[in-house]
């Protein structure tokens, strides 16, 4: 339990300062030192390399920490090494058809902007960097050792990011020099990765076989068709995130997608808090659904739920009622995606608030259903974006992007309704959403004419003092209130 609880300590540490430095580079450096255009443009290449890493990585990071450890000795060994070779049979096809069939992928995503077309490579070179970078940060998680190779998911690129911006501001570099290095960053990012996974246990490969089927041998089968749903998994969560993005560029012009990508980075501050208490409720949630302890679930589920929905509403508010004056300073294009923070804000609260639900859902026999619905609820996510981009422009991306997820979420917390009979709601949770509902009225059409960043301030305090009075004095979670009675407690001590 020592080095998880000091594992898990550093991973929140590193996953908060990468979140800062995507911040520092999403909201100042790209929108003051990069043209509205190439900044869309670098968003466009990131997404759509993102939406190829589960195909190029054959779900094998997930496979190797679910089966690694059914393995021992020299099938261990195996195992790894076959798990380097196994993404090859998609990466070497998907290779050959992006260098014989170049042109007609830059006329396909370049379709409504020309500029993208010289970029196929770039592309290419991140989404294949990035998915071996996770084949190689899960051959040290199976080594217990994870420390080093979140920094490097969470920090690395992001501050390699953060440096060639401050360059490009100081016309050190152009612009040219900056999506060059940038692609570099994902390749370094990945060859310090395999250097340090292998300096935890280094491949041993062998060509010798066993008279007898080992149990490798014999779980083959089961391996690669659990590396295909995972290849669906990983797509369904990349395509949800990125997909919006990717068409956003398929239908209007370029700079619409740093406009987006802004706002889609605001709302993603209301995912922080559940992202990290899933690293401590999932093992949790596993452990539970293995010795059937239903009723402690049925309790976890509701307190996560009650104190997700309690924090992650207090940022919904602050987000959401200052968007306005962030947008004075950020800069009047960007306000153009008001109604995309607004839109996507409203369906990270909603995840919120579903506390464990996805916990119980992926752990469970149920995995394959969820699958399903995952793919259903991408192709409406591509089918809404076809209709409402050429339409809405960007805000069309947002509504579209909060009806899939949303509907998504729901149908999770239905399977586990129907299966486990438990929901996470209580009274309690209905007296939350009318408290953020009412400040949220009372608020968001309450505007500051003085400098942006003191409205900010003024109204910021405002809401957090009258949220933490009124959640405290309702008692909406105790577990909050107990949190800050100690903190309380500790302050007057002193």
């Amino acid at each position: 339990m020592g080095i998880v609880l000091k594992q898990s300590f550093q991973n929140l540490i590193t996953t908060y300062l990468g979140f800062g430095l995507g911040a520092l580079n999403t909201l100042f450096l790209y929108v003051n030192f990069m043209s509205d255009t190439y900044y869309g443009l670098v968003s466009f290449i990131l997404s759509t390399a993102f939406i190829l890493v589960p195909f190029l990585a054959f779900g094998v990071q997930n496979t190797i920490v679910k089966f690694y450890s059914s393995f021992e000795g020299e099938d261990q060994d195996r195992f790894l090494s076959w798990m380097l070779v196994l993404p090859l049979f998609l990466i070497i096809p998907i290779t050959g058809i992006t260098y014989f069939l170049h042109q007609q992928i830059a006329d396909f995503l370049s379709s409504k902007n020309e500029i993208v077309s010289g970029y196929v490579w770039y592309i290419f070179i991140i989404a294949l960097s990035s998915a071996y970078f996770e084949i190689f940060f899960s051959w040290s998680k199976v080594q217990l050792k994870s420390t080093f190779g979140n920094f490097l998911k969470e920090v690395f690129h992001r501050l390699g990011v953060t440096l060639l911006l401050l360059l490009l501001a100081f016309s050190i570099i152009n612009v040219d020099t900056f999506l060059m290095l940038t692609v570099a960053i994902y390749v370094v990012r990945m060859i310090v990765m395999l250097l340090y996974a292998f300096g935890q246990r280094k491949p041993v490969f062998t060509l010798s076989r066993k008279r007898n089927p080992s149990k490798l041998d014999r779980q083959r089968t089961a391996i690669i068709k659990y590396s295909t749903l995972i290849i669906i998994a990983g797509s369904v969560a990349t395509l949800l995130i990125d997909i919006d993005k990717f068409m956003i560029g398929k239908y209007v012009a370029i700079e619409n997608v740093a406009y987006y990508a802004v706002a889609i980075y605001i709302a993603t501050v209301i995912g922080v808090p559940a992202r990290a208490m899933h690293q401590i409720t999932y093992p949790m949630v596993a452990g539970m659904l293995n010795n059937k302890q239903w009723e402690e679930m049925r309790i976890l589920y509701k307190k996560s739920s009650l104190s997700l929905l309690v924090i992650s509403g207090l940022l919904f508010l602050l987000i959401c009622c200052n968007i306005k004056s962030l947008y004075l300073i950020v800069g009047p294009a960007y306000a153009t995606a008001l109604y995309v923070v607004l839109c996507i804000s409203a369906s990270k609260l909603l995840d919120n608030c579903l506390g464990i639900n996805n916990a119980i859902v992926f752990n469970s026999d149920y995995y394959r259903v969820v699958l399903a619905i995952g793919v259903v609820a991408v192709v409406v996510a591509v089918i809404l974006n076809m209709v409402l981009i050429p339409t809405l422009g960007i805000n069309g991306a947002g509504v579209a992007t909060l009806i899939a997820t949303v509907g998504y979420s729901l149908a999770k917390l239905l399977v586990v309704q129907a299966k486990f009979k438990m929901q996470p709601f209580s009274k309690k949770s209905l007296l939350t959403f009318g408290v953020i509902a009412t400040l949220f009225c009372g608020f968001y059409f309450w505007d500051f004419s003085f400098n942006p960043l003191v409205a900010i301030a003024v109204k910021g305090t405002m809401l957090v003092s009258i949220y933490l009075i009124l959640s405290y004095k309702l008692k909406l979670s105790l577990d909050i209130n107990n949190a800050i009675d100690s903190l309380l407690g500790t302050v007057f001590k002193r």
